[in-house]
């Protein structure tokens, strides 16, 4: 996935890529979490979609619920994906996995 599929430019390393809604409370807290994550690990970005907003993106990828985190590698391929609030440590291992 590039910039045209995010609608942002990924990283050069990773980028977190959150689906979220509006009404979403643990998007909120996935969002502190990703942000965080990303000032912490150079060259990663945290891209945040409205999945609302972006429905035929959403199907397909398949996303069912929000949030729903996919790390993304510098190629734009997804290496890890999480549907839930993940925890800070869980994001750091998986963030691991594409850099």
């Amino acid at each position: 996935m590039g910039a045209a599929d995010l609608g942002a430019q990924p990283g050069e390393r990773a980028s977190l890529v959150q689906f979220s809604s509006a009404f979403c409370q643990p998007c909120r807290a996935t969002r502190r979490i990703l942000t965080e994550v990303a000032a912490m690990v150079e060259g990663v970005a945290h891209i945040e979609i409205d999945a609302e907003d972006r429905l035929e993106l959403v199907r397909t990828l398949g996303i069912e619920k929000t949030p729903t985190v996919l790390v993304l590698d510098a190629a734009g391929r997804i290496v890890r994906r999480a549907a839930g609030m993940p925890r800070k440590a869980d994001v750091i291992a998986a963030l691991g996995a594409a850099v």
